[in-house]
């Protein structure tokens, strides 16, 4: 059987109740899965997940973790239960070999996975493995983790980084509608100019992208899965965004496309 070389996605998940809801950020998510050849498996790798190691999931059957507060009933009611995949976990192992990857019983998908996958493939039916941030780690360090998982797009297999670009809860505003603070806007544009231009050293040094970039960023974790997305690119690739903008004045919901 031939097998499709897969894209690479990196998807800004914002806020929890984007599983429920229908707008324009939902709607691109399922644009994508209706586009996109269907993989046969995925590679999640979100934000949500930030330990002082690697660790990939490796149960057959992951739990659907609500790894949140405060929300409506209706969305601690959510399942996803897309099937493991004990034999790509150990493929992520081999492949970052010879890092120490654990092969993790214990965490399953958390809602930076599946708020995005219940959209892109809402019948559940692609395994879904998790690799885990090490947040004891640079910048370069989950860069360099993005290339050499890069074969695993020739073998069929879906990479999706979940995060936010900008990530300041702080600087939230529930009612500022399309209004967004200058200093995420400008973030979001040049994360996305450099992304158009492959200058990935620049993106990997994001501090320096601009002047308010602690604005943006105050805390990694949200931002970093974009980086093992582009470290998966091919250098001929170009990238597209399947949708972007500020939501709620300080979250960038940023798509971006590598392949695609």
């Amino acid at each position: 059987m031939t097998r499709t070389t897969m894209p690479a996605l990196f998807l800004g998940h914002g806020s929890p109740m984007n599983t429920l809801a229908d707008n324009r950020y939902t709607q691109a998510w399922r644009s994508l899965g209706l586009a996109l050849p269907k993989p046969q498996a995925i590679l999640a790798i979100s934000a949500h997940w930030f330990l002082p190691e690697v660790m990939v999931t490796a149960m057959t059957a992951p739990e659907t973790i609500h790894d949140f507060g405060g929300f409506p009933q209706a969305l601690f009611d959510v399942r996803y239960p897309a099937p493991g995949s004990p034999s790509l976990a150990a493929r992520v192992a081999e492949l970052l070999s010879p890092l120490d990857v654990a092969a993790d019983q214990t965490w399953g998908l958390d809602h930076g996975t599946w708020s995005v996958l219940a959209h892109l493939y809402p019948d559940a039916d692609i395994p879904v493995v998790q690799l885990s941030i090490d947040r004891s780690q640079p910048a370069r360090f989950h860069y360099d983790l993005g290339r050499r998982l890069a074969p695993l797009r020739e073998a069929g297999i879906l990479i999706v980084g979940s995060g936010n670009v900008v990530h300041n809860l702080m600087a939230l505003r529930r009612d500022a509608g399309d209004t967004a603070h200058p200093w995420a806007e400008r973030f979001e544009r040049a994360v996305m100019e450099r992304l158009r231009r492959g200058e990935h050293d620049a993106l990997i040094d994001y501090p320096g992208l601009d002047r308010e970039a602690r604005l943006a960023v105050p805390t990694p974790e949200h931002y970093l899965p974009l980086l093992y997305v582009i470290g998966a690119m091919r250098a001929d690739e170009a990238v597209s965004f399947p949708v972007h903008g500020i939501d709620m004045a300080a979250l960038s919901m940023l798509s971006v496309a590598v392949g695609a």
